[in-house]
């Protein structure tokens, strides 16, 4: 097992779904409380926050971490923790969601709010290009269950933003999609592309199909979950078809309880159709299991092989937004390892 799990964390792989509000650790959480609460956090009950049994709970979970996000250093020092765990698990490129509409919803809808926590952000993620070697884009996520105004803020945002900060690689849409799908943002989407912005999205997570289909006809060009997409056998048709990339998240849907077990997750299958599947840990703190655990566990519990955990590295290269240069050089490193 030992010999699988250095040879995993050895192999060049992007995490191209993950949340950094949910990479944050009850001890970090212990630290920031520390800062800005009289009666801080213990650890007890900060690793509390983080039992729940369904998605709904999850939601609230995550909001209750979020709330201790106050100002600039505190994201700082969240996505500095984020950054130092990828690289030790061999990641070498990340897509990150921000989220952005939880910080404006929480800081009364202030544009200006945003601004000093990004440069927060920015430090961390400089530092970690300079001293980890780790390349990482943001993606604002401005959270399908508030209202569409309330997205365009976010979307307008990203738009603005861009041209100063090319990290600003794309936006999408998270949150409960059981409360709103995706045909109420087509018009924003349609803006974020003219914009240059590249389109994710979560979709199937909670849902069935008929959100994946819907997800697609926005323009999206990378989803997230598509775990009901194993229903509906035209939709796995044209998901291959495009080569739309396909963010899975099996722990994650385990621990929100869509999905009774990993062994029972699609992954396997869709790998096996063909599709441009990756493997991504989502929320890490509150899930229980990073990326290299993911890849352990796709071949612990689904038979991956040695060559098979290549190509998922290698997908997740391909479904990744780096200019294609930088693809190339990443899967020839990929190719080439042992």
């Amino acid at each position: 097992m030992l010999e699988i799990e250095s040879f995993i964390r050895r192999l060049p792989k992007a995490e191209l779904h993950l949340h950094l509000e949910g990479t944050i650790l009850p001890a970090t959480l212990v630290e920031l409380s520390a800062r800005h609460d009289a009666r801080p956090i213990p650890l007890p009950e900060a690793e509390a926050l983080y039992q729940f049994t369904d998605f709904t709970g999850f939601i609230e979970a995550f909001k209750a971490v979020t709330r201790l996000l106050s100002g600039p250093d505190d994201y700082e020092l969240a996505a500095w923790r984020m950054m130092q765990h990828l690289a030790e698990q061999g990641v070498v490129h990340a897509e990150v969601y921000i989220s952005v509409g939880v910080i404006y919803m929480w800081r009364k809808h202030d544009p200006s709010c945003f601004e000093p926590i990004f440069a927060g952000l920015e430090r961390a993620r400089t530092r970690a290009e300079r001293e980890l070697g780790l390349s990482l884009y943001w993606i604002f996520d401005a959270v399908r269950h508030f209202t569409v105004p309330e997205a365009e803020v976010v979307f307008r945002k990203a738009a603005q933003m861009r041209a100063e900060f090319p990290a600003i690689i794309g936006i999408g849409l998270g949150g409960d999609e059981r409360q709103c799908g995706s045909e109420p943002f087509r018009a924003l989407y349609a803006q974020a592309d003219k914009a240059g912005l590249r389109l994710t999205n979560h979709a199937g997570e909670t849902t069935g199909p008929e959100a994946i289909w819907e997800a697609l006809s926005i323009g999206s060009e990378r989803l997230g979950h598509v775990l009901s997409a194993i229903q509906d056998p035209a939709l796995l048709e044209e998901l291959k078809a495009k080569r739309i990339g396909m963010e899975l998240n099996p722990t994650s849907n385990v621990r929100t309880g869509v999905c009774p077990s990993f062994a029972a997750h699609p992954l396997r299958r869709y790998f096996d159709l063909g599709l441009l599947v990756t493997v991504n840990s989502d929320d890490p703190a509150f899930f229980g299991s990073d990326l290299a655990n993911e890849y352990l566990l796709a071949h612990t519990e689904q038979g991956f092989s040695r060559e098979e955990l290549r190509q998922l590295a290698a997908n997740s290269i391909r479904a990744s937004f780096l200019p294609e240069p930088e693809k190339s050089a990443w899967l020839a490193r990929i190719d080439t390892f042992v």
